[in-house]
């Protein structure tokens, strides 16, 4: 069997007992990182053999591994944090495996995406992962702009030297949506930090950034919310530049906006000023 282990994302204590007895159990483990991975099993006193698996030769050494499966070994699929196949190369290993007819097991755990989004403070309903979005600009904005109209919770992965980059991008095409940042994700130096684009981009602008982060945004607002988000900024804006009552301010923007008085009072109620 092929096992797809999840294993910590910063915290160590964070894996599962049924992982730990996998990890000791199978002939050989295929890390990302054998270094970094190592530093998990020195943890456990794990001695399993492990075999580097990663981008640059996930070809030649699926090849290995599936060698191994059909002779009868068991083996774990590892990656340096979190669920191996998610934004990493541990896909191409599953989906070979799959095509050999060899069982793939899941080993749940850990996810940086389910970890950023639990704590955003976003709707966790329904969500797009939408991993690394591609790194020169031009990709970038073209990528982004295929979001504009997204209204699930939108989840990216993103580097720490483009990270400010990025939250520019999507400020400039996707608007000052509400937005929560996960960095560092249960280590010592965790940090969550939610507010808008804008909010977020001057509380990091200038700082080093470490480790990479989780970036979940709100969703695009549907044509019926987006309506009445327009209606009571209107009103908001006509109290306070103006002074009226919260009726004339409804009276005013129903006429500018073509709606009945009925709906743009019903909508003034929602935001301050002063009562008839």
């Amino acid at each position: 069997m092929l096992y797809i282990v999840s294993t910590p994302i910063g915290n160590l204590e964070d894996i599962t007992q049924r992982a730990i007895r996998i990890l000791k159990e199978v002939s050989i483990i295929a890390a990302e990182d054998t270094r970094h991975t190592q530093k998990l099993l020195n943890h456990y006193q794990i001695e399993t053999h492990q075999t580097s698996y990663h981008d640059h030769n996930k070809e030649e050494k699926a090849e290995l591994l599936i060698s191994k499966l059909k002779e009868g070994k068991d083996a774990a699929l590892v990656c340096d944090a979190g669920t191996p196949g998610v934004s990493d190369p541990g896909y191409y290993l599953i989906k070979r495996a799959i095509e050999e007819n060899i069982k793939v097991v899941p080993v749940p755990g850990v996810s940086a995406v389910i970890a950023g989004l639990s704590v955003s403070g976003l709707p966790t309903d329904r969500f797009v992962f939408e991993g690394f979005i591609p790194q020169k600009r031009n990709a970038r904005i073209e990528h982004l702009k295929k979001l504009e109209k997204e209204e699930r919770t939108i989840i990216l992965y993103e580097a720490p030297h483009r990270f400010i980059k990025t939250l520019k991008d999507i400020y400039d095409i996707l608007g000052n949506r509400r937005t929560a940042v996960a960095r560092e994700l249960t280590k010592i130096h965790e940090e969550i930090v939610r507010g808008t684009v804008e909010e977020i981009i001057k509380a990091f602008e200038g700082k080093k950034i470490r480790g990479e982060v989780t970036i979940i945004l709100e969703g695009a607002k549907r044509e019926a919310e987006q309506k009445i988000e327009g209606i009571k900024e209107a009103i908001q804006r006509i109290i306070n530049e103006e002074g009226v009552s919260r009726s004339e301010a409804a009276r005013r923007v129903a006429i500018r906006l073509g709606i009945s008085k009925k709906e743009a009072y019903k909508e003034s109620l929602k935001v301050g000023g002063a009562d008839d």
